[in-house]
Order: C-alpha cells, then structure tokens, then sequence
C-alpha cells in the first residue's frame, strides 16, 4: 500500500509538472489573438489619426473660406450702396428733365424768336442729358460688379456648407475608429487586456528613453530651423490629443505648428496644409528642422531631427518621441520641406 500511495504521489506530481505551465503561460494561439488585437487596434488609432488631421485641414479650409465670405459680403453691401445712390440720382434727373419740358420743350424752343433764351435753355437741356448717359453707364457698370459678386457669395456658401460638411464627417469618423478600438478591448478578458496595457506601457517607456537619450545627443542647429527643433524636443512624453496645439497636449501638426511659431513662422495647423510652405526637400538633403510628411493623401508631419530620425506626436494612445522618418506604419514618406 505505501508503494502504492507512493507511485500514485509520483505520478499526480508528474501530471501537475506537466500541466502547470500550460495553466499559467497564455497558449501560442491566445498570443497571437493578443498580438492580433494589438496590431488591430493601433491600425484603428492610426486611421483615427488620419481621419483627425482630415479634419484639421477641413478647419482650416473652412476658417479661410469664412475670412473670404465676410470680405466678399461686405463688398456686396458697399456695392449695393452705391446701386442704390446711382439708382436715386437717375431718379434726381429724370425728374429735372421732366421740369425742363423734355422735347417738346425743345421744339417750342426752336422756333422760339429769342435766340438768347434759345441757346441758354437748349444748353441746359444738353447737360442734362450728358449727366443722365454719364449717371446710367455708372449704374449699369455698378449692377453688372453687385450681381457678379453675389453670384461669388453664393459660390463660396456653397463651399463653405461642403467644407463644414467634410468636417463634420472627419471628425465622426475619427471618433468612430477610436470607439471600435475600445470596443476591441472590452471583448477581451480582464486579465487580456491588462497584459496588452501592460506591453504597451513597456513599449512607450522605451521610446521615451530612447527619445529623450536621442534629445539629449543631438548637435545644436543654428536659425528658426533650430528654435523650432528645440521646441519640439522639450515636449517628448507630452500625450496625443486630436486638434490639441499644446501646451500639454499635441497632435501632429500642432506641435509643427507651434515648434515653428516660436521662430516666428506662422503655419496653418494642418499637415496638408503646411506641406504648401517654405521650399521642397529632397530625401538626400535632409537637416535638421525640415518638415517631413507622410501618407497619400498627407495625413501627418514631423520635424527632421538628423540621423533618419524626427520628433512628432504620434497617435492616439502615444507621446511625442524621437522615431524613424523613413516611414510611420502603414503611412509613407512623402516629402519634406525647409521653412
């Protein structure tokens, strides 16, 4: 019986040896599920991050758009002033005229036996008539410029509902994508999800280290280029946030934004947008302080910080860092250029 009880002992140690780490350890299939939902949502933050920078450059467009409808509105209403005083001075003569006998007037006139007051009354009537022609073309050149511009209001009415409209659906969307990412999550088991947060921590903690020992490496840059590569560099570990500009919280082109602002150039706060300033770089020129933009259409920017690397705001869920400029996930290098 003791050898029994024994072999029984030995044999239910060797089961729990066996079976403990399969109890303990996460499957190779659950891995990949993990690692699968990781890599789903950082695609979804990635895309949500696109859809936000569609809608900063639809603000922007739109703020422009604003600015130009106010300036051609209130140029219709001087316009329409000026209509309306050229209106009542053909008004004004046509009422002299009617005092001063029109024709009829001018044939009594004509046969009248004082040339004196032939040639003073015939003279006025002449004048009268040259004022009216003069007043008339005014009226006339004035109309055509009211309605010409108000065909141009309610063009750009029309393109500033489309822009508001391209806005609004940017903003749904990014907000959308972010939403499934967290709905992502929440299927997962409680245990899941902390170990995924628990990665994701570790991997930014390690960019962060990397990226203020990146910082702290590289060599001075002289100019506005180098005012705003400081900048830039003094908010590593600053949190993503769409349509943030500082000074805690960033998106892409706020940072690029405001880095530059500090060296006096004003850019709009839109990646697409700031591609249209200063001149192109070639990828072979690259210096520190140019704007490198990626993905087509252009859904993000950063600062060139030397050595194939830039320092940005990310994406959701991230920090400003020092990484790669070659390309940002699924998002290509596109350009850069020097302001």
């Amino acid at each position: 019986m003791f050898t029994s009880k024994r072999s029984v002992a030995a044999l239910i140690s060797a089961i729990i040896s066996l079976v403990s780490p399969l109890l303990t350890a996460p499957s190779a299939d659950a891995a990949q599920t993990l690692a699968q939902v990781q890599a789903r949502v950082r695609q979804l933050e990635e895309e949500a991050t696109t859809a936000a920078e569609g809608a900063q450059e639809a603000k922007v467009k739109l703020a422009s758009l604003n600015g130009q409808l106010q300036g051609i509105q209130a140029k219709a209403a001087v316009q329409s002033q000026s209509v309306d005083a050229l209106s009542k001075s053909l008004n004004a003569i046509a009422v002299e005229q009617f005092k001063t006998g029109g024709l009829s007037q001018s044939l009594e006139l004509l046969f009248s036996s004082d040339p004196a007051l032939y040639l003073s009354a015939a003279g006025s009537l002449e004048a009268i008539t040259r004022k009216k022609s003069v007043e008339l073309r005014k009226f006339q050149a004035a109309k055509q410029r009211l309605t010409a511009t108000s065909l141009t209001v309610s063009d750009k009415l029309a393109l500033v509902k489309a822009t508001q409209k391209k806005l609004t659906a940017q903003s749904a969307r990014a907000t959308a994508k972010l939403a499934e990412a967290e709905s992502l999550l929440a299927k997962l088991k409680k245990e899941d999800r902390e170990r995924l947060a628990r990665l994701a921590q570790e991997e930014e903690d390690a960019d962060q280290a990397s990226s203020l020992a990146a910082a702290k490496k590289a060599g001075a840059v002289s100019g506005r280029a180098g005012k705003a590569l400081q900048f830039a560099l003094k908010q590593i570990g600053d949190k993503y946030v769409f349509g943030a500009d500082g000074m805690t919280y960033w998106d892409c082109s706020g940072l690029t934004m405001r880095a530059f602002q500090t060296a006096g150039v004003s850019l709009p706060h839109s990646s697409r947008a700031q591609f249209n300033y200063g001149k192109s770089v070639k990828r072979s020129n690259l210096a520190p302080g140019d704007l490198v933009f990626f993905g087509r259409p252009i859904s993000h920017v950063g600062i060139y910080l030397g050595g194939g690397k830039m320092v940005h705001a990310p994406r959701s869920g991230s920090r400003v860092k020092v990484a790669s400029a070659s390309s940002l996930g699924r998002k290509p290098f596109v350009g850069a250029r020097r302001l």
